[in-house]
């Protein structure tokens, strides 16, 4: 080979090495612009995402306020309906206090305020029934969750353990006892 098709091969050589490397260059340029449009890809993202949260952590915080507020206010006003029910017993009482002014004869007085104070407690206890407040009953056999037993006599009339007499009255609120009831049970 001639010097100057060596010289013609190793320019095209140059020229060849030199193109690869513009090529290569050029690639990685463009991987460059690639990965980073990529990251700004993902920045762009993270901030929506990052947004987002804060927005979603923001709403949680205000429904957990709301629903404390909404269960103080609930349990502040959880009487209301018992009370609007009582308001009734009142104005009986009220009523039966009028009413026994205007009568004169002594019987009759005390015939009217037996008759007012049976209709109100009649009232009174149809209203705490209503509530789920109900009295303790009589018959109920002896149960020391509910019944307090003040004293044991003998009896033949009842069997051991079973109650004889009530002294006080209990309640119970749904199943739970609000005021045992005393009582006098056989021995």
């Amino acid at each position: 080979m001639s010097k100057e098709s060596e010289e013609e091969l190793q320019d095209e050589l140059e020229v060849t090495q030199e193109e690869e490397i513009t090529r290569d260059e050029a690639e990685a340029e463009a991987e460059a612009e690639a990965v980073e449009n990529e990251f700004d890809f993902l920045q762009e993202e993270l901030i929506a995402l990052k947004d987002k949260y804060a927005r979603v952590h923001a709403d949680f915080d205000n429904i957990k306020k709301r629903l404390e507020r909404e269960k103080y206010t609930a349990v502040e006003y959880s009487n209301e309906k018992f009370a609007k029910d009582m308001i009734p017993v009142l104005d009986a009482l009220n009523m039966a206090i009028t009413s026994s002014e205007s009568v004169t004869d002594p019987v009759e007085h005390f015939e009217k305020l037996k008759e007012g104070m049976e209709l109100t407690l009649k009232q009174f206890t149809t209203s705490l029934e209503k509530h789920g407040v109900t009295m303790v009953s009589h018959d109920e056999p002896f149960d020391p969750n509910i019944h307090n037993a003040v004293q044991t006599v003998d009896s033949e009339e009842v069997e051991s353990g079973q109650i004889v007499q009530t002294f006080q009255t209990g309640y119970k609120y749904k199943n739970r006892p609000l005021r045992e009831a005393m009582v006098i049970v056989a021995n």
